[in-house]
């Protein structure tokens, strides 16, 4: 997922830098900031960052743009909101551009990718499952937490793809017969650790999950 640099033609890898700037300019002035004001949950937040660049810098790809990693990002805007989540993808894919681990040109690319479109997904789910579902702990979990994570990668996975075949960079048949297939296990995994990452946090730490309300999955229950 992470592109290096050339990769993308200069109409893409720069294109993608001014949605990119209206993002993060959405984002900075509409994140919830006073929530970081707390000592603790700026350190869950930093922390998080910190976690997320070890699982990113770790991937699997045999040519360049085919590679894979886990993304952290259902679990990141659960806790955090989707703007204060994508602003820390976005400060996460800058340390491992910046360890080489992919091209300061494909960054708005990368970024508008594994960041903002994943965030945007699980954001997304989330608003279905509190609207159209049962206000259940198992419901949350389930659906929002490890359904929602799998869905979030394979849907990035796919957009992945679907950007370098119109980009031109490798043909279709390559692309969806030997790179998206992958992405079913990918989301496997991707599942399973948001899940679990949220269900200890939920038991042992419900104030670092943002999305948990005590009062709908819980009270009376």
């Amino acid at each position: 997922m992470n592109f290096p640099e050339g990769l993308f033609s200069e109409v893409w890898a720069f294109g993608a830098f001014v949605p990119l700037a209206l993002v993060l300019a959405w984002c900075l002035r509409t994140a919830p900031w006073r929530r970081l004001a707390d000592s603790g949950q700026l350190n869950v937040w930093l922390g998080t960052i910190v976690v997320l660049m070890l699982f990113w810098s770790m991937k699997a790809g045999a040519k360049p743009g085919l590679n894979l990693h886990l993304l952290g990002a259902t679990a990141f805007t659960l806790m955090f909101g989707r703007q204060l989540a994508i602003v820390g993808l976005a400060a996460v894919m800058a340390a491992i551009t910046f360890n080489g681990a992919a091209g300061w040109e494909a960054y708005a690319l990368n970024v508008l990718v594994t960041a903002v479109f994943p965030c945007f997904a699980a954001d997304a789910l989330l608003r279905i499952v509190e609207r159209y579902l049962p206000p259940n702990f198992f419901v949350y979990i389930f659906c929002a937490a490890f359904f929602g994570a799998a869905i979030a990668v394979v849907s990035t996975g796919l957009l992945s793809t679907l950007l370098l075949w119109l980009a031109g960079v490798y043909p279709a048949e390559l692309l969806f017969e030997d790179y998206f297939p992958y992405y079913a296990l990918l989301g496997f995994a991707e599942a399973w650790l948001n899940g679990a990452a949220i269900t200890l946090m939920v038991v042992y730490f419900p104030h670092w999950v943002g999305s948990f309300d005590d009062r709908r999955y819980l009270y009376k229950k």
